[in-house]
């Protein structure tokens, strides 16, 4: 997500991503290209009037993240989280910075996505509104504002769907195959329902579905204890 960011920004200003560690940056600068400067340094984001943190979907490692962009970052600076269901108002008073705070869900890929969702803290002010809106804009996306809700509009209809299509699988046999083909062509959906969830990451398809209150099918979870994780792992629903 986060490479797929900062290409799309690059050349429409300076581009920095930060990474964790030098194996980190190494693949970043990989995925990136020359667009954006790389760094492990994260005092580099000090001057960058925009930060979007896009690290695990896991609330006490985005918090502790943000709480320490927020203590570095320019005085009028932004600061965004790329969370699918996270709660932003917790995020945003994580950062120390609620009422500049957003709450940017971009979809995978990024470039082709059109879809942003923003999600505000009730403490944002309406200049934050606006420059996220605009971000948003000179990124060529189409920006719609979204309740701080678990899933937000997206992942809070479409999550349900897809550990339904699993259920599907295991209680009666079909195939992911059949499933899929259902889909797309009985429903015109770009990627069938099991291929989305290797896309997604069956982690992070999990971690979505207890956060939206869903029940995350056995099957996933079995998956994931065999580090079957999708596409990312080369294997899950379907062989990479």
């Amino acid at each position: 997500m986060a490479a797929g960011l900062a290409r799309l920004a690059a050349g429409r200003g300076d581009v920095v991503v930060w990474a964790r560690s030098d194996a980190s940056a190494d693949r970043a600068r990989q995925e990136i290209g020359d667009g954006a400067r790389v760094t492990t340094d994260l005092g580099d984001l000090r001057e960058c009037s925009f930060v979007v943190e896009s690290v695990v979907e896991d609330l006490d490692v985005k918090a502790e993240l943000l709480g320490t962009i927020g203590g570095l970052a320019a005085d009028d600076a932004l600061i965004g989280s790329t969370t699918s269901s996270l709660p932003i108002g917790a995020l945003g008073g994580a950062s120390g910075r609620p009422d500049r705070f957003v709450g940017l869900h971009v979809f995978n890929p990024v470039e082709r996505m059109d879809l942003v969702e923003l999600a505000f803290p009730d403490q944002a002010t309406d200049a934050t509104r606006e420059r996220a809106l605009a971000l948003c804009d000179s990124l060529g996306k189409t920006a719609v504002e979204v309740p701080d809700v678990p899933g937000f509009v997206v992942n809070r209809l479409l999550f349900p769907l897809l550990f339904a299509a699993v259920r599907l699988v295991d209680e009666y046999g079909v195939s992911p195959e059949a499933v899929d083909h259902c889909m797309k062509l009985g429903a015109g959906h770009p990627m069938g329902p099991l291929q989305l969830l290797d896309f997604v990451g069956l982690d992070v398809s999990a971690a979505i579905g207890r956060e939206i209150g869903a029940e995350v099918p056995r099957r996933i979870e079995e998956l994931i204890e065999a580090g079957a994780l999708g596409r990312k792992t080369g294997r899950g629903f379907y062989e990479y």
